[in-house]
């Protein structure tokens, strides 16, 4: 069965875990952007699941931010990118936004994250961004 979700606007990728000391002690934690954008993942991930518990079985998992085209591209430009022939190939990476829909769906839409067995990431232009996340199994969701 398939299960797709849709966060509306610009994809979070995973931000690089920020350091802080206090009190002699070194902590590393999320940065606030990452957290929100995780938060708004299980959110989303909540509603689709319902009351059903997480899967607890191997998956497949595609991740595909929809991102917009810069407003310094020419016309030409900006319609191969929403045709899909031109892509971003620009920062951010592409894992790190796998990284963060892989701990935004953790315990909701699946036990845990290690039960992801093939995951595919994509990045695309688009005038509606967006981050889509679909997870494939042999359990039906209904």
């Amino acid at each position: 069965m398939i299960l797709t979700i849709t966060i509306p606007g610009t994809p979070i990728p995973k931000g690089r875990p920020k350091l802080t000391t206090r009190g002699g002690i070194a902590r590393a934690y999320t940065p606030a952007k990452t957290r929100a954008f995780e938060d708004a993942i299980r959110c989303e991930a909540a509603a689709a699941m319902g009351q059903r518990a997480p899967l607890d079985e191997a998956l497949s998992m595609v991740v595909t931010a929809y991102v917009a085209p810069p407003k310094s591209m020419s016309k030409k430009r900006r319609q191969e990118a929403l045709d899909g022939t031109l892509k971003p190939i620009t920062r951010p990476d592409a894992d790190n936004y796998a990284k963060a829909a892989l701990d935004g769906c953790n315990a909701i839409l699946f036990r845990d994250d290690s039960l992801v067995t093939d995951l595919i990431v994509r990045k695309r232009y688009s005038e509606r961004p967006r981050l889509t996340i679909t997870i494939e199994t042999e359990v039906d969701f209904a």
